[in-house]
């Protein structure tokens, strides 16, 4: 992915996106922010070894989810920069409105983990503004905005038509996130967007098939390692054709409604016990454990930020 540095900030990526790839010295802009405080930390000592104590030109943020925009506050107050967002996104951006919250319901290691997630707005005020309508990036000449909805309703991804790179933020995974394994190891596979936290799996499945359409040669997501090469396209094309939802859950059974608000109403929650045991206390600490281990164990076998 030339031109670009994924910056992993324990289980999310962010990305450095040189404004023309072959001539760094024109600036850049970050694209999503990671967690909040850990995100602004790596992401500045990132930043500071690739372009020096130059900002940024702006942050574009995929969606608003805390592992994405947990750092964007900080980000934007320190290099004094605009936050660019969906406009659907900007109820939960601005404190408007609260996410849905995760459906563990769905299963798997991350929906374990979401638990524990917290699902509220951040308010940025000032800092954040739309996109432009028209899709294109005034700050990122070249790239375009596509709406990518389901996991979120704003949800965008971003393409680059001159060499087909996808930033597909959290309309997918290039990793299996259902497995405890996987979290570890980062097997590359394509896989459905984060479950927990898709609200709308119809428009998922319409979001994937719209960026299968634009055939991309390189495929980076919000977790898991970048797929690129001649077979990126069809890998894309077939994940697709094939794209089926969970099995069960709350929001694979009704989708949420949000507007321009926010969210308008929710479908009723889906009986949870093993919620239950954990809010008694019982698997809490063993989850967070497993949170710590995969962090660690990450940082330990990426020493340094990895390109791919």
């Amino acid at each position: 992915m030339h031109g670009i540095r994924r910056v992993p900030v324990v289980f999310v990526n962010a990305y450095l996106v040189d404004v023309a790839a072959d001539e760094p010295g024109r600036g850049w802009v970050l694209v999503d922010s990671g967690l909040p405080a850990l995100g602004a930390a790596t992401i500045v000592k990132a930043a500071a070894a690739r372009y020096g104590g130059r900002p940024p030109r702006a942050i574009a943020l995929t969606h608003g989810h805390f592992d994405h925009a947990g750092s964007a506050a900080r980000l934007a107050n320190l290099w004094k920069v605009p936050v660019l967002a969906h406009e659907l996104e900007l109820p939960y951006l601005t404190g408007q409105s609260d996410y849905p919250p995760p459906d563990p319901t769905v299963g798997g290691a991350l929906a374990m983990m979401s638990r524990t997630f917290p699902h509220g707005s951040i308010n940025l005020g000032d800092l954040v503004r739309p996109f432009d309508q028209d899709g294109t990036i005034a700050a990122l000449p070249g790239w375009r905005v596509i709406h990518t909805p389901g996991h979120t309703a704003g949800h965008v991804s971003l393409f680059r038509e001159s060499d087909g790179t996808l930033l597909a933020g959290d309309a997918l995974a290039t990793m299996n996130q259902d497995s405890w394994i996987s979290n570890v190891t980062m097997e590359r596979e394509l896989r459905w967007p984060p479950a927990p936290l898709t609200t709308d799996w119809g428009a998922a499945r319409s979001s994937v098939e719209r960026l299968a359409a634009l055939r991309p040669t390189a495929i980076a997501a919000g977790h898991g390692l970048p797929i690129t090469g001649e077979a990126a396209a069809s890998e894309l094309e077939r994940f697709a054709e094939q794209f089926t939802p969970p099995s069960d859950g709350r929001y694979v059974r009704e989708p949420a409604r949000t507007g321009e608000r926010g969210v308008i109403s929710l479908p009723p929650p889906v009986a949870d016990p093993v919620g239950a045991a954990i809010r008694g206390g019982a698997i809490a600490a063993a989850v967070t454990g497993v949170v710590l281990t995969v962090g660690h164990q990450r940082r330990r076998s990426r020493r340094r930020f990895a390109a791919d």
